[in-house]
């Protein structure tokens, strides 16, 4: 069974069933964005009731937060998974390629899109994370410039989107000191 304890109530919860609702608020997200937000969407796309949504989500506002951490979940998790087992230079270049792959997969990208004026506030709380999280795997007495300089570089490719993820990369590599082969 997919569960984990509540804190709660000591019961097992459904952890498949919060994880779908997860990832169909994703995929509603990036088509009407957060303004607009339907939970009774959510939960068709889903594929719950929305008594079972409001189980796991009393309110919109609880359902966002939910996502926001598992946004974060997911992007911490794949940095682990693409560092594992790497050290110095080879671990913040494969962080930095998973910053690319990443980005250009990430439903969030679509939102910019859609509600500017609601993600763009957002970037102020995830900016200084991003960069704190980046900066531990960076040397030397400049890696918070460096670490600041390589998130402002990926939000600008967030907010204005290339198609070119060689460019990108070369240029996060440039902002974190990696020496590039020619």
């Amino acid at each position: 069974m997919n569960g984990s304890p509540s804190a709660a109530s000591g019961v097992i919860e459904d952890t498949s069933t919060r994880h779908r609702i997860l990832v169909a608020t994703a995929e509603v997200l990036a088509r009407s964005g957060q303004t607009k937000l339907s939970l009774s969407e959510v939960a068709l796309q889903a594929g719950v009731s929305r008594p079972t949504l409001y189980r796991w989500f009393a309110s919109k506002s609880d359902l966002l937060d939910a996502f926001g951490a598992y946004e974060r979940d997911l992007f911490d998790d794949g940095v682990s998974a693409a560092t594992a087992g790497l050290r110095g230079t080879e671990k913040l270049d494969a962080a930095l390629r998973f910053i690319v792959d990443y980005q250009q997969s990430y439903s969030g990208v679509r939102m910019v899109d859609i509600e500017p004026e609601v993600v763009i506030p957002q970037l102020t709380t995830v900016i200084p994370v991003m960069r704190a999280r980046l900066e531990r795997l960076m040397s030397g007495s400049n890696r918070a410039v460096k670490a600041a300089t390589v998130i402002r570089v990926a939000i600008s490719h967030f907010i204005v989107r290339s198609d070119d993820n060689d460019e990108f990369l070369a240029q996060l590599r440039h902002a974190a000191g990696i020496k590039q082969q020619p």
